[in-house]
Formats: structure tokens, C-alpha cells, sequence
């Protein structure tokens, strides 16, 4: 479904991806992990055009996206939930829903998905009127999730869902990314959490200083005695 094969990208003169490769199959859910600079968030960001790639090349379905803005992306079927949550703070919860369904023309369903995000999400359904920026951060990050599928994607991608939130709330907010993959949209998901990323992981891709060091299933990344060692606290 998606593939990035020698992509190179970054900020100015220092690429904080150097050759990166991965593929995403259709259904999957995928995890990146590693250490901050490593390369997850930029590797999201390439991917969705709002970085372009030096070298390397980027395919979705097939075809390339590497060159596309991030409106084409998008209107291909890629989604981008990103770190921090970024909702619309001066805009209501209705109109960040609606900014999310923005290339769709299909007004009758785009209304229908509105209705369904907030039946999934019921504070969200309390807080229509409500300024986005007055939202606790839980509620932001439901927003968040909730504007995303609001494009209906094929991809859906995830920029460090749990951060900032209380276990409670990170709890719930894993529960949705498995109840989205169960429905049919593939993910792709960068997490801070690498315990919890690995056991939601049907296979994971471990970055280090902007290359893929170590590859496997998320349960073979779990066993991997340098893994542990390295970010999940030992043995």
C-alpha cells in the first residue's frame, strides 16, 4: 500500500532521514519507534508532503506521491493525526469536523460521518459549539482523531497519540487506533510508548539517526534483547 525507498529528508543542510526504506501493507497496523531524533515524526511529515524528500521515492497505491502537495496527498487517502493534536483553536468542534471532510463534495454523507464521530466521541457531541481551544487535552485528541477520519482515509497516521495525557486517557485513545484498524484503515503509527506500540503492532520498524536499524513483527521488536535494552527498560 505504501512504500518509501531510499527517501532522504530533513531540516536544512542536516537530513533527519538518510536512506530511510519501509512498506505499510493494506490493514496493517505498523509502529516506528526509537529514540527523539531518530527520524519517526519526519518520516510522517515526508509522507504526508509537508516535508519534501531530497532523494528517495514515496508510493501509495502504486503510484508515486513524493512530488504532491499535502491537499493531493490527502485527497488520495492519506491522513495525518500530528504530534500535539494542532486543532483549530478559534474554530468550533463542528467547524474543526467539518475542516476535516474540507475535499469531500459528498455533503449528505460528510454530514452522516459528523453525526457518527459523535457517537463514537459523545463529548464531542456536548461540545459542538464550543471552541476547540477550550477543550481539555483529552478532548483535543479525540478532535483530533475524530477530524482526521472525517476524510475518510484509506492510511491513517499517527504522530505520538498518547502524549501528554493521563493513563486513563492513553488507555482509551490506544483502544480507538485498534478499534480503527479493526473497521478497515490501515495505520501508521509513531508512539513514545514503544511497550504499547509493539503490542499493537502487527509488524514494527525500529529508526536510529534517521535509517531503519532493526525490522520484524511487533511481537519479534518485543523479544529482541537489544530492543529492551534499549526502550523498553531492559528485561
Amino acid at each position: 500500500m505504501l512504500r518509501l525507498e531510499g527517501v532522504v529528508a530533513g531540516y536544512g543542510r542536516s537530513p533527519a532521514l538518510n536512506g530511510i526504506g519501509l512498506d505499510v501493507q493494506e490493514g496493517e497496523l505498523v509502529s516506528l519507534i526509537g529514540t527523539n531524533g531518530a527520524g519517526k515524526s519526519t518520516t510522517l511529515k515526508t509522507i504526508s508532503g509537508l516535508l519534501k524528500p531530497s532523494a528517495g521515492s514515496i508510493s501509495f497505491q502504486g503510484q508515486p506521491i513524493h512530488g504532491l502537495s499535502p491537499r493531493e496527498i490527502l485527497a488520495r487517502g492519506i491522513a495525518h493525526c500530528p504530534e500535539g493534536r494542532r486543532v483549530f483553536p478559534h474554530l468550533s468542534v463542528r467547524e474543526n469536523l467539518e475542516m476535516g471532510a474540507l475535499l469531500r463534495r459528498d455533503r449528505t454523507a460528510v454530514a452522516d460521518d459528523l453525526e457518527a464521530m459523535c457517537h463514537r466521541f459523545p463529548r464531542l457531541r456536548e461540545r459542538l459549539a464550543q471552541a476547540a481551544g477550550t477543550l481539555s487535552g483529552g478532548e483535543q485528541q479525540m478532535l483530533a482523531i475524530a477530524r482526521a477520519l472525517m476524510s475518510r482515509p484509506r492510511l491513517l497516521m499517527f504522530d505520538e497519540p498518547s502524549l501528554g495525557l493521563a493513563p486513563s486517557l492513553v488507555e482509551q485513545v490506544f483502544l480507538i487506533v485498534q478499534e480503527i484498524r479493526a473497521k478497515g484503515t490501515t495505520v501508521l503509527m509513531v508512539e513514545q510508548n514503544a511497550m504499547a506500540a509493539l503490542r499493537l503492532a502487527d509488524r514494527a520498524f525500529l529508526l536510529e539517526s534517521g535509517h531503519v536499524v532493526q525490522r520484524g513483527t511487533g511481537a519479534e521488536l518485543l523479544a529482541s534483547p537489544e530492543v529492551r535494552a534499549a526502550y523498553l527498560g531492559g528485561a
